[in-house]
């Protein structure tokens, strides 16, 4: 309410009650106005009563909440349920105009309002996870597979003679596909094993570059977050190489930002060398709904150019998700939780190592790798390969999600091109194991629960193994007798495995 409002209200009720509301009114707006004048992530996260307020003055400044509005175009802001106009705070307009997704919309100030703070709020977040350079981002409604796939299209236009993208090998469809759906050539890079762990093949990078020649490479697409027992690219090194050779860089981050390893990478190659954008993921780093993906890098007028190379209007559902989420928790708020997945990283380590050594198989050793860790499965019976997937049936019949078993020898063609030891993310890796990673969110109880049920599966896989073995091709799985629960589950384990099987 405004000073006139206020002082109408004294007449109906007294004036030091109506001035002790008018103080806690201020509270809440203060809070606002050092945002819209800071432009940075509050330390302290905001009350639910203050972000409502605030999301609730931005809305009505969106011309579909004017009163007495009359609209006669086709995109009015016109919405037919009532539960989806307050799913989305009434912010109906998107975010954008049709030249650039980060552009202001006359008829939606409030809309505009939100996606510029949000931007401004997501840089000042990169920068504290440790990438003090960057220089500008922008949120973009599409997961990080299609945000990749606008980065390179904008590479394009600057690059007209080029049909290659240089690709050290990561074993994950989308950001494959990123390069294929842009219309390039992904020249794949093999990995090469150093002790457990896969790291990039600098030379074979390099000699490629040579062979292919600078002109006719559109960029080098390096990766940071990844599944052990790969780890992140050698960045710096292939900063340099990129600055040496004139051959833009970009970086796959899909889940590197809440990793301070992963980020001081990103900010080392661009200190040596170069690097033109760096991608992340919204739900993986701010445990936001899937849907939207950050842009950011080192040149505002590249970024721009990304920005403009968006067809259209965009939902603006991803940011209003992402600046709820980071006022609600500020930025010490953010940086507990990320000091807290550090914490989770150490202890899913050490259970998953003193857990692997019970069974006579190892944690492998991957020390640049911050977010994911592999255990072998050497030695779970003749019949491995059946045994590592039917081991990862059981884990998903058991709730347990998110972590991988990854056989031998599996073959996958992905848009033409085939993978072989696909999920490795090399042709022959020396064993199979199984990945888990700790992810910001997670908890130690998601740990111990994991641990109890990776146990009793381990169990119960080697104790069927050993069944098969002794039963010199008799159908353990036909008898008649009483089975308990334990035993249910397992026949259904079996029934998806051959069910996955026979789709491969």
């Amino acid at each position: 309410m405004n000073r006139e409002s206020l002082a109408a209200g004294e007449r109906l009720v007294s004036a030091a009650y109506v001035r002790q509301g008018c103080e806690a009114r201020r509270s809440h707006e203060h809070l606002i106005r050092l945002l819209l004048e800071k432009g940075k992530c509050p330390e302290d996260g905001w009350e639910e009563s203050t972000l409502e307020l605030f999301l609730h003055e931005l809305a009505v400044m969106d011309s579909n909440n004017f009163l007495g509005n009359c609209g006669v175009g086709e995109r009015e802001g016109r919405v037919a349920s009532a539960l989806v106009a307050r799913r989305h705070y009434r912010f109906i307009h998107g975010i954008g105009r049709s030249g650039d997704i980060s552009a202001v919309q006359p008829k939606a100030a409030g809309s505009s309002l939100l996606n510029k703070i949000t931007n401004s709020l997501v840089l000042d977040i990169i920068k504290l996870a440790g990438v003090p350079t960057v220089t500008n981002c922008f949120v973009v409604p599409m997961a990080t597979g299609m945000s990749l796939t606008l980065c390179f299209l904008t590479l394009r236009h600057k690059r007209p003679k080029a049909k290659y993208i240089i690709w050290p090998r990561i074993d994950q469809k989308s950001c494959f596909k990123s390069m294929i759906t842009a219309g390039f050539e992904p020249v794949v890079i093999e990995n090469v094993l150093e002790g457990d762990e896969l790291r990039t093949d600098l030379k074979a990078v390099e000699a490629k570059v040579r062979e292919l020649g600078p002109d006719s490479i559109l960029c080098v697409h390096s990766t940071t977050a990844c599944f052990a027992p790969r780890v992140p690219d050698r960045l710096e090194e292939l900063a340099v190489i990129c600055a040496n050779y004139g051959i833009p860089h970009i970086v796959n981050n899909a889940y590197g930002l809440q990793a301070s390893k992963c980020m001081h990478l990103i900010q080392q190659g661009a200190r040596v060398g170069r690097i033109d954008a760096f991608v992340q993921s919204l739900d993986k780093n701010f445990m936001v709904p899937v849907g939207g993906a950050i842009i950011a890098g080192f040149n505002d007028s590249f970024i721009q150019e990304i920005s403009k190379m968006y067809p259209g209007r965009a939902s603006a559902s991803p940011s209003l998700d992402v600046l709820i989420t980071l006022l609600s928790l500020g930025s010490n708020g953010y940086k507990k939780l990320l000091k807290e997945r550090k914490e989770i990283f150490l202890c899913l380590s050490s259970q998953l190592k003193k857990l692997s050594e019970s069974y006579n198989e190892r944690l492998l050793h991957t020390p640049h790798n911050p977010l994911s860790l592999a255990m072998t499965l050497k030695t779970l019976g003749e019949h491995q390969d059946r045994a590592v997937t039917l081991l990862g049936s059981m884990l998903f019949t058991r709730q347990v999600s998110g972590a991988r078993v990854v056989p031998l020898g599996s073959v996958q063609t992905v848009s033409g091109h085939t993978f072989r030891g696909f999920m490795s993310h090399t042709n022959n890796y020396p064993c199979a194991y199984l990945n888990a990673a700790a992810a910001i969110g997670m908890k130690t109880q998601d740990v111990d629960l994991f641990i109890k049920r990776l146990d009793k599966c381990l169990k119960t896989v080697r104790k069927e193994q050993n069944k098969e073995s002794n039963a010199s091709g008799v159908d353990n799985y036909d008898k008649t007798e009483d089975v308990g629960i334990e035993d249910m589950a397992l026949k259904l384990d079996h029934v998806l495995l051959d069910t996955y099987q026979n789709s491969s």
